[in-house]
């Protein structure tokens, strides 16, 4: 089972050497790993060659944005499996992708797991499960996703015959690509494991009015009109005890 991770990164010479050693480091070996860099000015290019021995493929090109960026990703691709583990994000522990591997069985399409969030100190938040109100079913399927983003892309593994391109239109893309996956998916496999370290923001969170707005499209496009405003109370009133609840306590 070789598994393709792809990183992308746009002037991310602070947040890439990290990244980058948490894929070196792994104890699994059948890794392709592919970097995609939108023409950064910073000295990431620089630094993508210091360690181009160690990189199966790496492109150094203007692009259209996040989305764009992880198509190429996916077009370069050649492992069974897909794991985007972006600029600033880390694989959990050593021997995380060898673990993962182990919960695979040849019906699998995809395999998923928790996140643990990180500040920009790399200090433990909690995993996106404790701090965030969307909580990881043991069950994932499509139909998890009605009331939002409940697994998180860095520990999500899908078989790349059947992930499709990003949609370049919409800033909470991702939500879409995780459900289209889904629905497609024989078996979905819980890991039981902490993926990787997720470092919190991202460009949803920084314009998240409009991330919202694209999150809304999408989950009506899949559940329907009268479901989707149904399922939309219920994230609002979610929230709103979560605030309560975290009250005095980090929440994202």
């Amino acid at each position: 089972m070789k598994v393709s991770i792809i990183t992308v990164v746009y002037n991310g010479i602070d947040l890439l050497p990290g990244t980058m050693q948490s894929v070196f480091d792994q104890t699994y070996s059948n890794i392709e790993y592919l970097i995609i860099d939108g023409n950064s000015k910073d000295g990431t290019q620089e630094l993508i060659k210091k360690h181009e021995a160690k990189i199966t493929q790496w492109i150094s090109e203007p692009d259209k944005g996040l989305y764009d960026a992880m198509n190429k990703g996916i077009k370069m691709a050649t492992g069974d499996f897909l794991w985007f583990m972006n600029a600033g994000d880390k694989i959990y522990e050593k021997d995380t992708l060898e673990k993962m591997v182990s919960a695979y069985t040849p019906e699998t399409d995809v395999l998923f797991g928790e996140v643990m969030l990180v500040n920009e100190k790399r200090e433990h938040l909690g995993t996106r499960t404790e701090v965030t109100t969307q909580k990881l079913p043991k069950d994932l399927n499509w139909q998890s996703l009605k009331h939002g983003m409940c697994v998180c892309h860095q520990a999500f593994l899908p078989k790349r015959e059947i992930a499709p391109l990003y949609a370049l239109d919409n800033l909470s893309a991702d939500i879409e690509w995780v459900i289209r996956c889904l629905k497609k998916s024989r078996k979905i496999t819980a890991t039981n494991l902490i993926l990787a370290e997720y470092l919190a923001g991202g460009l949803s969170k920084k314009r998240h009015k409009e991330g919202l707005k694209g999150r809304y499209t999408i989950l009506q496009k899949y559940y329907g009109f009268v479901p989707n405003l149904w399922n939309h109370c219920v994230i609002i009133v979610r929230a709103l005890f979560h605030k309560l609840e975290r009250r005095g306590k980090t929440h994202y």
